[in-house]
Parts: structure tokens; sequence; C-alpha cells
């Protein structure tokens, strides 16, 4: 992956960085959303694109 295609996911609940993805940022603008596992929780909460 080139550094310049990936973003960081951080949880919404304890702001924890826990996954490194890739994204086209031409064709997606928008802050990226998901779902994930968050270890730290022990559940599964929204990870959302952040600057960090």
């Amino acid at each position: 992956m080139s550094q310049d295609r990936l973003i960081k996911l951080a949880c919404q609940d304890c702001q924890r960085i826990n996954y490194w993805s890739s994204k086209n940022k031409k064709l997606i603008v928008d802050k990226v959303e998901l779902s994930k596992y968050c270890k730290w929780c022990r559940k599964h909460t929204v990870h959302k694109e952040t600057k960090k």
C-alpha cells in the first residue's frame, strides 16, 4: 500500500487507533465509518477515519 492512500480508523468510544486501511481519496471525499471490533472495549463499535 502506498503511504498517501493509508487512513487510520479510531474507535468512537475509547478514541484508540485500532485499524489501518486504504481508500481512493479522489473518489471518496467523505470520512469513512465502519463497524469494527475494538479489543479494548471488547465489542463492535463504530470506527471513524481520523487525522491523528
